[in-house]
């Protein structure tokens, strides 16, 4: 507990974290607006839809979770922390924890207040009558979660403020998609790529556009897209405590 309250009170006098949760927050629910705004009348039924910006904030969740990693490399604090708690394990464990807990709260935040808003904006039925429906929106704080501890491991990995989020970014927004144009395999790698697999989990079986297609082309079923993108973020994780027990702070 002491651990956690330590890494609590260094995340928290920053101002990198309450910045990216009014940002999040801010993108989150200015996409619902948007879409409860524009959208034809009666073509607004799926839940999902209301969810439309949250990639966007995951992205600044990401650059979150990795500063609070390589803020510390960064400031040299990394190696007082590492002095005052000898086993690193314990001591990345206990931010990562920090972080993802920050991650889901905002996330859930973001996610309700979106809903809510489309809700009392429309006059379509967007009532969360169903588990899929409830996914859609209390999944997103979950996947938050499990995209923070992504970062924060990817920080732990690179050490360095604008290549960890570069990589984050670049891969989130860009990478998988490119996947696809690979000639033959592209279209059946890309139904393994994790935050593919995530929007799995979020939308469903809904197309989370207007007259579209599912943007996730993933075969898992929502409780194995969750299995997934959590041993995913597990494993990388592992990976990165293993090397910063091996290498200097």
């Amino acid at each position: 507990m002491t651990l956690l309250a330590v890494e609590r009170i260094k995340l928290f006098t920053t101002r990198s974290p309450w910045w990216c949760a009014l940002i999040t927050l801010a993108v989150v629910i200015g996409f619902a607006a948007i879409i409860a705004g524009n959208a034809p009348a009666g073509e607004l039924t799926d839940v999902s839809l209301t969810q439309f910006g949250y990639k966007s904030g995951m992205a600044v969740i990401m650059v979150l979770a990795a500063l609070s990693v390589t803020t510390e490399y960064r400031f040299g604090t990394i190696r007082t922390t590492f002095q005052a708690v000898p086993n690193r394990t314990s001591a990345l464990l206990a931010k990562t924890g920090v972080v993802a807990l920050l991650s889901l709260v905002i996330g859930e935040i973001a996610a309700f207040g979106a809903w809510g808003l489309a809700a009392v904006m429309r006059s379509e039925d967007l009532a969360l009558n169903t588990t899929g429906e409830w996914i859609s929106v209390a999944g997103v704080g979950v996947v938050f979660a499990l995209a923070s501890v992504i970062a924060v491991a990817v920080g732990i990995l690179i050490r360095h403020s604008a290549g960890a989020i570069s990589l984050l970014l670049i891969y989130n927004l860009a990478v998988e998609n490119l996947v696809q144009l690979i000639p033959k395999l592209g279209q059946d790698i890309h139904k393994w790529m994790p935050f593919n697999v995530a929007d799995k989990f979020v939308r469903g079986s809904g197309t989370g556009q207007m007259d579209g297609p599912p943007l996730s082309d993933s075969v898992l079923s929502q409780g194995g897209a969750l299995a997934y993108f959590a041993g995913f973020a597990l494993v990388l994780l592992i990976i990165s405590l293993v090397v910063a027990n091996k290498r200097d702070a």
